[in-house]
Order: structure tokens, then C-alpha cells, then sequence
């Protein structure tokens, strides 16, 4: 024995033949990369357009960042079909909630609706086809201050104090993140245009170093999948207006 559960579970029949921990015949369908960081005009969640499956680009199309409703949005990495799904649940279950009660589903509320749904799918994780690590972007009711959670997989979830990240790109990300939470220049303090640049160049620096990660092409206009979010809602950025922002952050 050496204490390697998930080595276990193909010898204990746990694991689903062909899906197991040491590689698979039929490559698994993966989204890749997905970032939240506070800056001055509320939080700004960004991700990549692209799917993998094992080395092959199954998709540059790919849409990461989902609006659950008016105030809070959900960043998936992992496996598409499982988070996407866990989203239309949180949306139907958020505007039932809404039209029943009179009044919006609390953050706290919310935050549990997407751990139960963690905890729901951990067989699925468990036999590596399912695997889903999502971040939520939220707004309190009460303060009207924007918050940035993360989650493993069994559900925890846990507040990031300025930025987090998943997927296979994000150890990039959070690297420059940190460099310059800690020497500046603070992302917190940074008006939208500089934001949205700097989500931009996170990209680009965790396509460098990720081959499942899908950089931006600024002559050909494309760009991050961009949200912010903030107390009056939730705003999303065309490629349009990043090419702009792009531009006049060169000059």
C-alpha cells in the first residue's frame, strides 16, 4: 500500500473502464483558463476561448464566463458539460428563488447552491471524467461589495482576498497577480481601461507557457471573454471595445 487512493479505485472496479488515473483511450474534453482579480471599479472576471481534448484544440470558441443572474457570475475550468449544466441549475434555481420569495437568493445562499453541486458531482471527479473547479464573483446585499470565491473539489469554497485562478493556465496568472499585488502596480487600484488591458496580457503571458491555453490575437481582434462586475450589476466587454482599450493603452 502507498497510500494512493485514486491508484485504488481501478482495482476496486470504483473507476469506470478506460477512465482511469493513469490515462485514458478517449481523451477528456477540458476548458482552460479562468481569472477574477479586484480592481478600482469592481471585480474583473476573464477567461481563454479555448477547449481541449488531450493535445488536440477542440474548441477556440468556448465561452467560460457565465451570468447566473443580475449579481453574481461563474468562471468554469474542467470538464465543459458538467459545469455548464451545474450553471443552468443555478440559474433556474436563482430565479425561482427570485420570483417566489420577491427578493434575490442571498450571496451565503448561493455560495451553498454551488458547493451542494460540487459535492453532488464528486463521483464524476472521482473517476477523472467530470472534474469541475469553478470560481464565483458575487455581490453581498448587504455591504454592495463584489467578492471573489474559489472551490476544491469536495465543495469547500474559500474568499479570495484580491485574485484567483483555475485551470491549467492559471499558475501563470496568479504569478504575475501576486508580483504585483506585492509590488505594485496594485490591480485593486486600476481603472477599467488599464484592467482590462492587464487581463489581456495575462493571457498572453499564460499562452506562453500552456499549450491548452488560448492567447489573444490583437490583429485579429480577439480577445479575453472580460465581465465586470460590481454593485450595479454586471457589464461584458465585446471584442470591439477591448481592441479599443488595446490600442490606447499602446500610445
Amino acid at each position: 500500500m502507498n497510500g494512493d487512493f485514486l491508484a485504488l479505485l481501478p482495482r476496486r472496479e470504483a473507476v469506470t473502464a478506460g477512465v482511469g488515473t493513469h490515462g485514458s483511450s478517449a481523451p477528456r474534453l477540458e476548458a482552460t483558463t479562468v481569472f477574477a482579480f479586484h480592481c478600482a471599479d469592481g471585480i474583473l472576471v476573464a477567461g481563454d476561448h479555448r477547449a481541449t481534448a488531450g493535445n488536440v484544440v477542440f474548441s477556440d470558441t468556448t465561452e467560460k464566463i457565465l451570468e447566473l443572474d443580475s449579481h453574481s457570475l461563474m468562471a468554469i475550468a474542467g470538464s465543459p458539460s458538467v459545469a455548464l449544466e451545474m450553471a443552468r441549475t443555478l440559474q433556474t434555481s436563482f430565479e425561482f428563488y427570485r420570483r417566489s420569495q420577491l427578493r434575490p437568493m442571498s450571496l451565503a445562499a448561493k455560495l451553498r447552491a454551488l458547493s451542494r453541486l460540487l459535492r453532488e458531482n464528486l463521483p464524476g471527479t472521482l473517476q477523472g471524467f467530470g472534474a469541475v473547479a469553478p470560481l464565483f464573483a458575487g455581490v453581498d446585499a448587504s455591504t454592495r461589495k463584489p467578492a471573489i470565491y474559489f472551490y476544491d473539489p469536495l465543495g469547500a469554497q474559500f474568499e479570495a482576498a484580491a485574485y484567483a485562478g483555475s485551470g491549467s493556465g492559471s499558475a501563470s496568472v496568479k504569478s504575475v497577480l501576486h508580483y504585483l499585488e506585492t509590488w505594485g502596480p496594485h490591480p485593486a487600484t486600476m481603472g477599467i481601461s488599464d484592467a482590462v488591458n492587464l487581463a489581456n496580457r495575462l493571457l498572453m503571458t499564460a499562452a506562453e507557457f500552456d499549450s491548452a491555453t488560448g492567447g489573444i490575437d490583437p490583429g485579429q481582434r480577439n480577445f479575453a471573454t472580460l465581465k465586470l462586475l460590481n454593485s450595479d450589476g454586471i457589464r461584458s466587454f465585446s471584442q470591439a471595445e477591448q481592441a479599443q482599450l488595446w490600442q490606447e493603452g499602446r500610445r
